[in-house]
């Protein structure tokens, strides 16, 4: 055998005493990690598991969702109901309890028409701090209002912020809402005109089956918008329908981000 220049063998030896003691520093590093108290090991299969806002649901149908978050006074809500009967599309509209004690015909109209109503969760800072059965009572509260008003019984809750604990999404889940958000903002608050509402959503690139698409009531421009952005959704072979509707397909995606174009 030749000897490598160079090398001797108490080199090699010590060399691969330092490599082993690197690989098992390493392993006792992730290992503690894994195990350290309040940490959690996060993989793909672990995320799926994790109760998430419905952003999208998988469909093989050409439904789109049509939202509403509703605020402001009321001076918009009857041109968009108005435009939504015309084309026949059901949507779904989210209302706060104060907005809701403030206008309690325009949401029995909302009803009336055949539309969705969820529950516009407006505080993060309050619902974040609310036990189970805090926002269990609070929930109750709202739709017990909407129920008296319309019979109308609620199952949708619309979380608009990011500032959420995940607690408030899985304590509404146990009472009975869905936790709704969008892959879609029309933008429609910046107030940029009609062709700019329909240009952010048309050209959005996470357009497909199963978005979820977001509007605001209070917003200059929503309602002059809406006819184009039905009319269009139509001719490129979508169906806009309401959250509920799209809620009977069995997939939800729950991507885990807010999409902004």
């Amino acid at each position: 055998m030749e000897d490598h220049p160079g090398k001797s063998p108490a080199l090699i030896r010590k060399f691969s005493f330092m490599m082993f003691a690197v690989f098992l520093m390493a392993a006792c590093v992730i290992d503690a990690i894994r195990y350290l108290p309040g940490q959690v090991t996060v993989t793909s299969s672990h995320i799926a598991k994790m109760d998430m806002p419905i952003y999208h649901v998988t469909a093989e149908e050409p439904y789109v969702a049509l939202t509403f978050d509703v605020g402001g006074n009321h001076d918009g809500i009857q041109k968009i109901l108005d435009v939504l009967d015309s084309r026949q599309v059901k949507a779904t509209f989210f209302a706060s309890g104060e907005w809701i004690d403030r206008y309690p015909e325009e949401i029995s109209e909302i009803c009336r028409r055949g539309h969705d109503l969820g529950i516009y969760g407006d505080n993060p800072e309050i619902m974040n701090q609310l036990t189970y059965k805090e926002l269990q009572s609070n929930l109750l509260s709202v739709q017990n209002k909407v129920k008296s008003l319309t019979g109308y019984e609620m199952n949708l809750l619309r979380l608009p912020y990011s500032g959420y604990e995940r607690t408030v999404i899985t304590n509404a889940k146990k009472c009975g809402y869905y936790s709704v958000k969008w892959d879609i903002d029309s933008m429609d608050w910046k107030n940029y005109g009609s062709d700019s509402i329909v240009h952010t959503v048309m050209e959005n690139g996470h357009l497909q089956n199963g978005s979820i698409i977001r509007f605001r009531t209070d917003a200059r421009y929503t309602a002059d918008a809406l006819s184009a952005v039905t009319d269009t959704l139509f001719a490129q072979g979508y169906e806009p329908v309401a959250v509920s509707k799209m809620l009977e397909l069995e997939n939800t995606g729950n991507t885990g981000n807010e999409y902004y174009e």
